[in-house]
């Protein structure tokens, strides 16, 4: 298949974003791919998008943004560590305008490259939770994009609508490396099964109906 159009993909290294990655090689798209560091607790999630992009040989850059840390520290779990992960969702999971910050470096890159796409994995199950995976949002912020850099930027998700066990389904189509991806808030050897990422990420291989190759220290 010849090469659709230039895309760059977020990819945190977790399953939706891997999936995506996957899903716009196989569209055509010549993918490169960007990771950010902006302080999170998971930096093993950072070795699994490098794992990701090698299996896809696309270009990867790692984004260092360890300095929103600082801005972080008080507003959510899953950067400032004296604050408690929850097992379930409450607003401190929330890493505020996360994407919005992410999509304005990944614009910036499309535009450097000539690249017309950025791609993120939101999905459906977290867009009552999370007002920057909403599909207004990312219209809104294609809007923008095209008003800041003058070209017909695309910005999307493929996952717009769909659940997560959707995607471990089309992660499953695509060949998608599973057990190299990282859900896990926590930082460690294996995914820690108990944190609201990893109980969300059984869950969607249980209701998708196939076997579950991560390791998981509790649960």
């Amino acid at each position: 298949m010849g090469v659709l159009s230039v895309a760059v993909v977020i990819l945190s290294g977790g399953l939706d974003s891997s999936t995506a990655a996957y899903w716009a090689h196989s569209q055509g798209y010549g993918v490169h791919c960007l990771t950010f560091k902006y302080g999170q607790r998971a930096q093993r999630e950072v070795e699994a998008a490098r794992q990701i992009a090698g299996s896809l040989g696309v270009p990867h850059k790692v984004v260092d943004l360890a300095s929103l840390e600082d801005i972080y520290r008080g507003a959510t779990s899953l950067v400032d560590q004296t604050l408690e992960v929850s097992k379930e969702f409450t607003p401190n999971l929330i890493v505020p305008f996360r994407n919005g910050v992410f999509l304005s470096v990944a614009v910036a890159y499309a535009d450097s490259i000539g690249a017309n796409t950025v791609i993120y994995g939101a999905h459906g199950d977290d867009e009552p939770f999370y007002p920057d995976c909403r599909e207004e949002f990312y219209r809104a912020f294609q809007e923008a994009a095209r008003l800041g850099t003058g070209r017909e930027l695309e910005v999307f998700s493929p996952w717009r609508g769909l659940g997560k066990a959707d995607i471990v389904a089309r992660a499953l189509e695509l060949g998608v490396p599973l057990e190299k991806t990282w859900s896990c808030y926590l930082e460690g050897p294996i995914h820690c099964g108990v944190c609201e990422s990893c109980v969300n990420r059984r869950k969607a291989f249980q209701a998708a109906g196939v076997a579950d190759p991560t390791e998981y220290a509790s649960g």
